[in-house]
């Protein structure tokens, strides 16, 4: 993985650096230093590649949508990879080939299924499998919606073919479960989640038991609601810990100490994946606000290109994504390691979704 050239310099905490790029000369000495020389170099690293795969993502689709620009550099990143646009543009086209005009393939979620397919070494039969399980979702009344389609994605890339009717059957399970629960705060944005959830090894039962211990818990502490319940899904996924609520609330309180808000609708996923971590508490704190502050000086990241909750989603990632590959073999479970990258799409698609709903408003409201 070779950094970005043309940067300036990123220090995560520990070390000094240099303008013209990250110099790694010398590790401040902490306490609770929970890193090591090597993770925090790749971890710059990787900041520095997923900021150089934005301008490259960029430059292969000018008129999608930004969010999903930085998404699929985000996802070539996670794997230590320089963004293939014409990688990406192929398995565009596949999508094309194999849909009709009017599919939800082709909206928000085109570039984030092309950017997964051109990641893996059988793009045709993955895609074959996407399609057969979205519409064996539709027949079970899961409706048509950006998230569905990468709910599909999820159990195709992630199932094996004698198990994906079993795997659709459970996500609508648990998404049944949810519904009747929280009838009016669980929709289509929880299709992803359903879909992860019906991968683990969670009993439908008391998996949503579960999570409404924490809801009850966590509710009094966070809003809004479907934030919350989110937030659920992903503690339940990663840990049966019962201190799981104590440790997020803990956290958040940390990060609301140096005047930073993951406690808000679209952060407050990646708020549980980091309480998930192994990690030591302020340590997480200043990695992401230093990653943060970094990308915040880069073009395309400022103020005007980007709102604050996504560069946090998108810095509270880059953290999680460095901890889940120095730990993959370790405390951190396969669930966590695989839920990570669909949370930060899920949450990404909600954003989208909402940034597109809002324009369709403005121009309605305007004419």
């Amino acid at each position: 993985m070779e950094p970005a050239k043309d940067s300036i310099n990123f220090c995560w905490g520990a070390f000094f650096c240099e303008r013209g790029g990250p110099i790694y000369s010398k590790l401040e000495k902490r306490s609770n230093h929970s890193g090591g020389l090597l993770m925090q170099e790749q971890h710059a690293a990787r900041v520095e590649l997923f900021v150089s795969n934005t301008q490259i993502i960029k430059k292969s689709f000018k008129w999608q949508n930004v969010m999903m620009h930085r998404l699929a550099a985000l996802l070539y990143a996670a794997e230590n990879k320089q963004a293939d646009g014409e990688a990406i543009r192929q398995s565009h086209e596949l999508i094309k080939q194999n849909t009709n005009l009017f599919s939800a393939f082709r909206g928000n979620s085109a570039i984030s299924i092309a950017t997964l397919l051109s990641l893996t070494t059988d793009q045709e039969k993955k895609l074959e499998d996407t399609l057969l399980i979205y519409d064996l979702m539709k027949k079970i009344k899961f409706r048509t919606s950006d998230f569905l389609v990468i709910a599909a994605y999820q159990i195709a890339a992630n199932a094996t073919t004698e198990q994906f009717e079993h795997k659709v059957e459970r996500a609508k399970a648990f998404y049944d479960h949810m519904k009747a629960q929280h009838r009016f705060l669980t929709g289509q944005d929880d299709y992803i989640f359903a879909a992860m959830l019906a991968l683990s090894d969670l009993d439908v039962e008391s998996g949503v038991t579960r999570m409404e211990q924490l809801y009850a818990e966590l509710k009094p502490e966070f809003s809004p609601g479907n934030s919350v319940q989110a937030l659920t899904q992903v503690l339940v996924l990663g840990d049966d810990n019962p201190e799981a609520g104590t440790h997020v609330i803990a956290l958040n309180e940390a990060f609301r100490r140096r005047g930073i808000r993951l406690d808000k609708m679209y952060t407050l996923p990646a708020l549980g994946i980091l309480s998930l971590l192994p990690a030591d508490r302020d340590t997480l704190v200043e990695q992401v606000e230093e990653t943060y502050e970094w990308l915040r000086t880069q073009k395309g990241f400022g103020a005007w290109s980007i709102n604050k909750q996504e560069l946090l989603l998108l810095s509270s990632s880059l953290v999680a994504v460095q901890y889940v590959e120095d730990l993959r073999n370790g405390v951190l479970t396969t669930t966590v390691s695989t839920s990570i990258t669909n949370i930060i799409i899920a949450q990404q698609a909600a954003m989208a979704a909402a940034a597109t709903s809002a324009a369709v408003v403005a121009s309605t409201s305007s004419n």
